[in-house]
């Protein structure tokens, strides 16, 4: 039985995964930007980081991911390589089929699997998180949001 046809939903995980990576989402997104932007460059060093859309992904050891208001954490599953998900938040599907539907879908992995807003984020181009990095993710957005 294929992810596809397999009704799931999101609970609760019993157990919070440890952090391996900042999630936010729009203006908490903005924040999270110009929090990297004040890092010591040895912090940032050990950073990588991707931003699609409205969402800003920052990945790295819980001790070197930054805190802004608004930040969500996500965690590699287990079960599943290239599945990040939520640390506190699991789909009741198994996780490994999930995982492998996905990455066929999206023929990219890993593969980050949102809860809210539901959403997938393509995780491969997570590049170290630098000065010149940060300022593309700032013209991209500003591209993207030109006209909003």
């Amino acid at each position: 039985m294929s992810a596809d046809h397999y009704a799931w939903t999101w609970r609760p995980r019993q157990v919070p995964a440890d952090p391996q990576a900042a999630v936010a989402w729009g203006d908490a997104a903005r924040r999270l930007h110009a929090r990297l932007l004040l890092l010591a460059d040895a912090q940032a060093a050990r950073l990588h980081a991707t931003a699609s859309g409205d969402v800003l992904v920052v990945a790295g050891t819980a001790a070197d991911l930054p805190w802004v208001d608004g930040v969500a954490y996500a965690a590699v599953h287990p079960d599943a390589p290239g599945l990040w998900l939520p640390t506190s938040w699991e789909p009741t599907a198994p996780v490994d089929v999930l995982g492998q539907t996905l990455s066929a879908r999206f023929k990219r992995s890993p593969l980050l699997l949102w809860r809210e807003p539901q959403a997938v984020v393509p995780l491969d181009r997570l590049l170290p998180v630098t000065v010149e990095h940060l300022q593309r993710i700032a013209t991209q957005w500003g591209a993207s949001h030109a006209t909003a």
